[in-house]
């Protein structure tokens, strides 16, 4: 063989190899995962996507990977953290931690398939125009968690009668806080309970609003669903338990650490249905023909362990229809 041959055989070949490597990386897909919180506080969930992945045929690691993106709290981090995923070529994204990410993946791509867990409506925070045949890229699952915070707020009359004044605890970044604080208001005057209103975005702001409860005289506390809150869970029990003031919340988990009650869907679940979601996207699914997946049932679990260290007597009417009561 003439050297010059020789070169450009070498030539074609080195050429030839990075494309044909990137073809083997590439028939693997990639799923980007992007979180407003952390990865701790997301574990459950993140193992109940794994586990609707791997009924729709992915397990990662083995067919499918995916690439982790947490804010940690800083929505702001969210818009670079979802640029970042996209220009990696995943080929959908997940979200977790309410309308933030969601929107912040949909601000930069619109052609990446999106399935999102969203505590509110979402066709009201503009993530979709329809819950039967979502637009764009996006689909995924409502937990109608704002919806039901009147309901928690009647629970908690309930379970303590005597409690005149009431207090919500909100985030002032969740983009639902000022809905959340309307509906529950309505909520408390058609009751004739008293309804002060602390704000919390910080570790420090959420001890400084347990400290305020004293003085407002606080009977019993209402936390409204948030992301941030979800991460600051272990903070939050502790602080209802060192204040004994019976609190209620949106999600078993917290129940289930030492809270006094809890109402609302099931975040597993929520996120087993989004990596059923994905998994089909990945088999050619649009995100247009899956609809929007809703609720249609809500847990109420009581801690009774909680209820006699407060020297609470929980209903028999409640008790009725506690899905769980942790003892």
């Amino acid at each position: 063989m003439k050297r010059r041959e020789l070169m450009l055989l070498i030539g074609g070949a080195a050429t030839a190899w990075p494309l044909a490597t990137r073809a083997q990386q590439r028939a693997m897909p990639v799923i980007g995962f992007l979180g407003a919180t952390s990865s701790g506080a997301n574990a459950p969930n993140v193992a109940a996507f794994r586990q609707g992945l791997s009924e729709a045929g992915y397990i990662e690691g083995k067919n499918v990977a995916i690439e982790y993106r947490w804010a940690e709290g800083r929505y702001d981090e969210l818009p670079p953290l979802a640029a970042e995923l996209v220009g990696r070529n995943v080929d959908v994204i997940a979200t977790s931690g309410g309308p933030p990410p969601a929107l912040a993946a949909k601000s930069v791509t619109s052609t990446v398939p999106i399935v999102f867990v969203s505590g509110d409506d979402p066709i009201g925070k503009g993530l979709v125009t329809s819950l039967a045949r979502p637009s764009g890229n996006l689909t995924g699952v409502s937990l109608m968690g704002v919806e039901v915070t009147p309901k928690r707020l009647q629970l908690l009359s309930e379970l303590v009668p005597q409690a005149s004044v009431v207090t919500l605890l909100v985030n002032p970044n969740n983009a639902n806080a000022e809905r959340i604080m309307r509906d529950v208001l309505e909520a408390a005057r058609t009751k004739g309970v008293q309804l002060p209103v602390l704000k919390a975005g910080i570790e420090s702001e959420i001890d400084a609003a347990f400290a305020a409860l004293v003085q407002l005289h606080t009977g019993a506390l209402l936390v409204g669903n948030d992301s941030f809150f979800n991460s600051r869970r272990d903070q939050l029990v502790a602080l209802a338990a060192r204040h004994a003031i019976p609190a209620i919340y949106a999600w078993r988990e917290f129940a289930a650490a030492g809270v006094l009650i809890s109402y609302g869907t099931s975040l597993p679940a929520a996120y087993h249905q989004v990596g059923i979601y994905v998994g089909k996207i990945l088999k050619g699914a649009k995100p247009a023909d899956l609809p929007i997946q809703q609720p249609t049932k809500f847990e109420l679990v009581i801690n009774l362990k909680t209820a006699k260290a407060l020297g609470l007597t929980v209903p028999s009417s409640i008790l009725a229809h506690a899905d769980e009561v942790i003892e």
